[in-house]
């Protein structure tokens, strides 16, 4: 036996690394027999499948079209009537923030000029964090003018500025209230965890049926996707506040509420604000995507250059998105590291709020100027810059140059490896996979994971979907595979040496802010589309967290650990073989990890370009409004993903319990 502490399990039931292998090979074995002499062991049996997508139909179909309240009265509504309420409720922040950006606001005041807005983002930018972020966020809007796409950058930054509170919000009273009860916690833990493992392309389907399409409804699907982040942090921050500071707020007679809002939040800022961090970025990067159920901006732009192939313009407004990633992703991570500031309120307001002040004058003297200067209201084309022609020529230049070379290594990847191994993926008996991954679960986490694995991985045979499950599991093995091997040979290179580690880490955090759609552009140009293309643009994706978790592990070895080990004359190559990657292992871990959802989040982005999976599923679910195979498709994504995170989070646990690793 294995000494290990079991997870799930007693001891008793924990099995060696030989019965494991044992266990598996025969598994295998008797799975490749029963598929070749039992039909059904092969390919799932169309009778066993259970139709729930028709059961999830036709529960829409009848709230929308037969749910009526109050039938027969002056009152009679739908629950349609709600839902589009909602909208009409939504619409009048939107068309605030519209009016204000790019708009105007009739004929009584025109919309903010460029130049006001640039001047304040150098402002906000100083006021948070000095000059270095002053100069990003400045010089990040002044990009978005001189490149003639302030309008299209308007209507995304004005969808934002609406949605950042409300998905804040949102995030904040869900954390509150999951904080408060065990009850609540167990309940929403789950339902996270289904939220941010299922694609957005999934949930898009119902909120259009249910809400409409446009920019309100594309706020509702961004706060579905950006909301559990900022309710995690929210949580994650109330719980860490010790205990003595709780215990210290009580004797001093404050109420619950007091304790709250008084004690608990101020102490959980930092945790709180790296939440609103996260929330910032994803709600940008699901408005992007959302541009599919009619939001307007620059997604809506970057997907019809993209469906029209106009690389040239595809990548300057797929540049400008990323843009606007940059500067707010500044200038949320540098509000969160910015202490608190305490005003002498003796003081006259002016003193009291100079940069307030200072805004104010901008805003007079900038609306002065562009009323005598038109080119300072919006800055005419003739004016503006563009680098399309360049793009546009240097994707001539890659097929005139590169088509020799590139062609013949994209049908040797297509023929030789990426087609067999889908068709290897497809030839898995349906029973073999299921007992290998209950198998799995069970040596690490005991039988509650083994269980829940198996019934994650038997879900898609039981809805229909075991062909493209399986064709998303290769797409997603092969990239997670390459994304492993490549991030994990720089995170090395790049934590033994301080300077590569510096760029490293760089360029983690810039390619971070890519929303997902920018990936598809440089595939494109090389690949064009196939299967490929949409692993590649997989891989650009995924690769950050590994080379990050692995600069972490590496990073936070004990440098008494290594000094011990070099004292016992250890080479280099033994310490780190020996001593530093087992220590190291289970950050790498949490790298795969944080991979696979990666890839599986990119999964319905890359069906864009052509692919037959999972995303394939939804994006043609999308296109016929129906809800039920949308969500279906939906869950087997997350599911894969849950599974994975669930065997690999067990066998983290033990290998730091192994090593006596306490967090």
């Amino acid at each position: 036996m294995d000494s290990r502490n079991s997870i799930n399990s007693p001891t008793i039931f924990n099995i060696t690394t030989k019965v494991f292998w044992l266990a598996a090979v025969l598994i295998v074995l008797a799975g490749w027999i029963a598929s070749s002499t039992i039909p059904a062991f092969k390919e799932f049996p169309e009778e066993w499948i259970f139709p729930l997508k028709d059961y999830i139909d036709r529960f829409f179909e009848w709230i929308v079209y037969e749910v009526k309240f109050f039938v027969g009265t002056f009152a009679e509504f739908k629950p349609t009537d709600i839902t589009r309420g909602f909208v009409a409720v939504m619409k009048f922040p939107l068309e605030f923030t519209e009016s204000l950006f790019f708009n105007g606001f009739g004929k009584i005041l025109p919309p903010l000029p460029w130049i006001t807005v640039v001047a304040l983002a150098f402002l906000l930018g100083y006021w948070i964090a000095g000059l270095r972020t002053s100069l990003i966020a400045g010089f990040s809007f002044l990009y978005l003018a001189l490149f003639g796409v302030w309008k299209a950058s308007m209507e995304t930054f004005a969808l934002v500025i609406i949605t950042v509170p409300f998905v804040f919000s949102l995030g904040v009273i869900l954390g509150i209230w999951i904080s408060k009860s065990a009850r609540v916690e167990r309940f929403w833990t789950p339902v996270f965890s289904i939220m941010q493992s299922m694609p957005p392309f999934a949930y898009f389907v119902p909120i259009v049926v249910l809400y409409g399409v446009g920019d309100a409804p594309a706020m509702i699907a961004t706060a579905v996707f950006a909301v559990p982040p900022v309710a995690r942090s929210v949580f994650l921050g109330l719980k860490s506040v010790p205990n003595d500071v709780i215990e210290a707020g009580l004797m001093m007679g404050v109420t619950p509420r007091q304790l709250l809002w008084r004690v608990q939040l101020p102490t959980a800022r930092n945790t709180i604000l790296v939440g609103l961090n996260q929330g910032i970025m994803m709600t940008l990067a699901m408005i992007v995507l959302a541009s599919l159920i009619g939001a307007s901006g620059l997604g809506s732009k970057l997907l019809t250059s993209l469906q029209g192939l106009k690389i040239g313009q595809a990548i300057e407004q797929g540049i400008a998105i990323v843009v606007i990633a940059v500067a707010l992703d500044q200038l949320s991570q540098a509000y969160a590291n910015k202490p608190p500031v305490y005003k002498d309120r003796t003081l006259p307001w002016i003193k009291q709020h100079p940069y307030l002040s200072i805004a104010g004058a901008i805003l007079l003297v900038t609306f002065i100027i562009a009323y005598f200067v038109p080119e300072a209201q919006v800055l005419p084309r003739k004016l503006t810059i563009t680098t399309r022609k360049f793009w546009n020529g240097s994707v001539e230049w890659i097929d005139d140059t590169l088509y020799d070379t590139v062609q013949p290594f994209r049908n040797f990847m297509l023929l030789k490896i990426l087609i067999p191994v889908r068709d290897f993926c497809r030839a898995i008996p349906w029973p073999t996979l299921v007992l290998l991954v209950g198998l799995l679960g069970y040596r690490f986490g005991g039988y509650k994971i083994a269980i829940s694995g198996a019934l994650m991985i038997l879900f898609p045979a039981i809805m229909g979907l075991w062909t493209p499950t399986m064709t998303t599991v290769y797409m997603v093995s092969l990239s997670t595979c390459i994304c492993v091997v490549s991030g994990f040979l720089i995170g090395l290179l790049s934590a033994k040496n301080k300077l590569l580690g510096k760029i490293s880490i760089g360029f983690c955090n810039f390619f971070q802010t890519f929303p997902s759609f920018i990936y598809l552009i440089p595939v494109l140009m090389l690949f064009k589309v196939s299967d490929l293309s949409a692993i590649l643009a997989m891989l650009l994706f995924a690769v950050t967290p590994m080379i990050r978790y692995t600069i972490l592990g590496l990073n936070n070895v004990s440098s008494n650990i290594i000094e011990s080990s070099r004292q016992m004359g250890t080479t280099s190559w033994q310490r780190l073989l020996k001593v530093e990657l087992p220590i190291a292992l289970p950050e790498i871990m949490l790298g795969i990890n944080q991979v696979i959802f990666y890839s599986l989040f990119m999964v319905a982005i890359a069906s864009l370009i052509g692919t037959q999976d999972l995303g394939a599923v939804i994006n043609g679910a999308r296109s016929g409004n129906k809800v039920g195979q949308a969500l279906i498709a939906g869950f087997c994504i997350a599911f894969l993903g849950i599974a994975s995170d669930r065997i690999i989070m067990a066998w983290t646990k033990l290998k730091k319990d192994k090593l006596g690793i306490r967090e």
